[in-house]
Formats: C-alpha cells, sequence, structure tokens
C-alpha cells in the first residue's frame, strides 16, 4: 500500500456520466451502468424514513462495517509490487497465471522449473508473491463499498477514502496503472501471447465504473476534473480491449472468458458515452454467447467440464447476468431471450437451483474446491427480480447465506466471485 503518499496525492481528475435521473419521490439516482440506479435511489429513501426492510437493514449495516474497515486500509496501487514487468515499467500491472506450476525440479541450472504445465483449478501459491492481482481486488472492492457507505449515510469520509482510491489506482501521474494488461496472467518460462489475464480485470470492472456513476451523484471532493480523467483513461483501456493481440484473443474465447470481455467492453462503452457501441456488444452476445454456451435444460458445457464446475457455472452467470443487467439499462432484453435451440439465461439460473438449495449431493459434476452454495445468491435475485424468474426468487430463501452476508438489497447487481482478500 501506498498511504504514506497521503492527501499529497489526492489529485482532482474524474468522470462524467448521463445526468441524474430522480424516482418518484425525487430522490436523485445514480445513472450506473450494472447496479439499478433506481433501487439505490429507493434504498436511499427507505433508510432515511427508517421505513427500510429488516433485511436491507442488516446489509447497510454490514456495508458500514466493511466500509469502516477500508477507511484504515490502502489506498493501492500497481507501484507496490516488488516486481518490474516485462517492459520495464512498474505501472503496467503485472500477474501470474494461477493455474500454472514448474514441471521440473528448480535447480541451478533450471531456476524456474522449465517448462511450467497447466493444472486446472489447482491455485499455485507463487501467484500471490506478485501483489497487483490482490491490490486490484483490495482497491476495487473497497472503491465499490465506500461509495456506496457514502451515498446512504452521507459521511463525507467514505466519499473522499473512495475518491482516494480511485485516484491512486487509476489517475494519479504516479501511482496509476497504465490502461493495459499487457502482462496479466503470464506464464513462467513462456514468452507466448495469450488473453487469459484479461479475466483479472474484466471480472470485477463493472463495480468500480457503477462507483464513478455514484460519485457523480453529488460526492464532495469528486470533480469535473476527475470526472474528464476517468472517462479518459477508461476510454484507452476499452480501445486496448478491442485492438490488442490479449484482447483479440479473449474475445474469441468461447466460454467464461469470452463472456467476461463482452460485459466488460459492454460497460466501459456505456460509461465512456459509446452507446451504438454497447448496444451492439450485447446484441451480440444473444449468438456469439447465449446460443452457443447453453444448451435446452440450462446446462453449460464448457463450465461443467472444469474441475471446478460449480465455481464456473455460477462465475458464468456473473458475466452473463451483469450483461443482461447492462441490457436492461438499455432497452435490450437478454433476460428473457431464447435461442433457437431453447436455452437462455433464466434455464442457466435454473439450472443451478437443486445444487443451490441441497448442495454438492444435487450436483453430478467435478467441483474440486469448497462446494459453496451461497456463490449462487447474487444471480437468484437478479434472475428474480430483473428476469421475474419465480423459481429463482423462491430458491434465495433456502440457499445458504453468504459468509459476508446477503448484501443485494443494498447493491443490487450481480457480484464478482473473487473470495475475500487476505
Amino acid at each position: 500500500m501506498i498511504g504514506r503518499l497521503g492527501s499529497a496525492l489526492v489529485t482532482t481528475i474524474g468522470l462524467v456520466l448521463a445526468p441524474l435521473c430522480h424516482d418518484s419521490a425525487g430522490a436523485k439516482a445514480p445513472h450506473t451502468v450494472v447496479m439499478d440506479g433506481q433501487a439505490l435511489a429507493a434504498v436511499k429513501a427507505q433508510l432515511a424514513a427508517g421505513t427500510a426492510p429488516a433485511a436491507t437493514r442488516t446489509a447497510y449495516n454490514l456495508l458500514l462495517k466493511t466500509a469502516d474497515t477500508d477507511l484504515k486500509t490502502g489506498p493501492w496501487s500497481v507501484m507496490d509490487k516488488p516486481q518490474t514487468p516485462p517492459s520495464g515499467d512498474k505501472h503496467d500491472y503485472l500477474s501470474q497465471a494461477p493455474y500454472w506450476w514448474a514441471s521440473q525440479p528448480k535447480t541451478a541450472t533450471n531456476p524456474q522449473g522449465c517448462p511450467y504445465v497447466g493444472r486446472d483449478g489447482r491455485r499455485n501459491p507463487e501467484a500471490d508473491a506478485i501483489t497487483d492481482h490482490t491490490g486490484r481486488m483490495r482497491a476495487w472492492d473497497a472503491i465499490r463499498d465506500l461509495t456506496l457507505a457514502w451515498y446512504y449515510s452521507g459521511n463525507p469520509a467514505y466519499a473522499a477514502k473512495a475518491e482516494l482510491d480511485v485516484r491512486t489506482w487509476f489517475l494519479n501521474p504516479a501511482t496509476a496503472m497504465n490502461p493495459n494488461l499487457t502482462f496479466a496472467q503470464i506464464i513462467p518460462c513462456s514468452t507466448k501471447v495469450s488473453g487469459t489475464g484479461i479475466i483479472d480485470s474484466s471480472q470485477s470492472l463493472t463495480q468500480v465504473l457503477d462507483a464513478l456513476a455514484v460519485l457523480d451523484s453529488g460526492a464532495p471532493g469528486w470533480t469535473g476534473k476527475d470526472t474528464t480523467a476517468a472517462k479518459a483513461w477508461f476510454t484507452k483501456f476499452l480501445t486496448w480491449m478491442q485492438t490488442s493481440p490479449q484482447a483479440k484473443l479473449e474475445l474469441a474465447a468461447a466460454n467464461n472468458h469470452g463472456s467476461f470481455i463482452d460485459q466488460q467492453n459492454a460497460a466501459m462503452a456505456v460509461y465512456t458515452g459509446q452507446t451504438a457501441l454497447a448496444k451492439s456488444i450485447v446484441q451480440s452476445v444473444k449468438a456469439n454467447r447465449i446460443d452457443k454456451q447453453i444448451k435446452p435444460d440450462g446446462s453449460q458445457p464448457l463450465e461443467l467440464a472444469r474441475t471446478m464446475s460449480w465455481h464456473y457455472a455460477n462465475f458464468n452467470l456473473v458475466a452473463l447476468g451483469r450483461l443482461a443487467e447492462i441490457g436492461r439499462n438499455l432497452g435490450i432484453d437478454l433476460w428473457h431471450y431464447t435461442g433457437p435451440n431453447g436455452g437462455g439465461i433464466l434455464k442457466a439460473v435454473d439450472f443451478l437451483i437443486p445444487a443451490a438449495e441441497q448442495g454438492q449431493s444435487a450436483w453430478p459434476y467435478q467441483q474440486i474446491n469448497v462446494f459453496d452454495q451461497s456463490i449462487a445468491v447474487d444471480v437468484l435475485h437478479a434472475a428474480s427480480e430483473q428476469g421475474q424468474d419465480a423459481a429463482a426468487g423462491a430458491a434465495i430463501a433456502k440457499t445458504p447465506v453468504p459468509a459476508l452476508g446477503d448484501m443485494w438489497p443494498v447493491r443490487p447487481g450481480v457480484t464478482s466471485l473473487d473470495p475475500p482478500a487476505k
């Protein structure tokens, strides 16, 4: 962390979104990209009036508890890592492919144990020595939670810390990440170009975009210069995500990797005002992702083939669910789209319900790590509320609550399945 730089790094740079809309009570509703801005405004009004349901009050108190911890940690920067990427520029994001391992003993003549081989679902602890991955997780989660805590509570301390975290990771010239993922998930001993590292950002970047939308709804200290700089950063990142060799490989991926880069690019297009591009991406998901990934019974063969099939079946639906949420804000209904073969997102959600309710005994596929039923909760909420899926709604009460609590009432958007950072 680079807290030693303190407030000296708080430069005035940021982003602009569309004009604010209003709910029926007249409260400002942020023009969020994925989350339901109208729902955020409604929750804020309920909390202020003391009429929020018990589940909302519980989630709100958990949110403030997390935000209070975030006040005492960070900010985080790519400059914190001890390693230097092959480019020689520490501003470039760097991470190691987590499922790749040395195949030979490490010796004086072969110090890395080359070549490295893939072991699906088995994380190599070597990857944790590069801090950008964990720093990204913690920074982006903190930005989301601090921003929502400010929005609901009005406490300016939360906004100030969220703004510092945003500026440190994305905007301050001394600490910012360059807008590329050229060296994400590199494989030791290999110089082969791969797009898989893009998942490092695509799985959770949308929560940052939503946080920026919320800050833009009137956060103290968030300025027009902040707006301009943030939009410029994400415009560059979107260009890289469309044109780089790594991005072209990821866009061609048939499984969750392809779904995630689509939802990331659509979200950045919305955020940067490229609405036609965003609509084009979301429309393409019907034929390019849903038709190819989901069978008539709702199964996802490419994810079920993995050694962590429960995780990845849910993970791909995080991406598809977010795309449906983005589409809803653009007037495109992916929730109720049914492909020529009969597959669709809601069928894929319903396919998960028996295992979400009953556990691994109802999941006849390989899952080598812990079988966490609760990772389905956000997708069930989204399918129920936005897809009007009654089966998904009924399953929520029968599915274990996530360890960190059910945050959907105050954070109505499908969140990443990243584990909590340690």
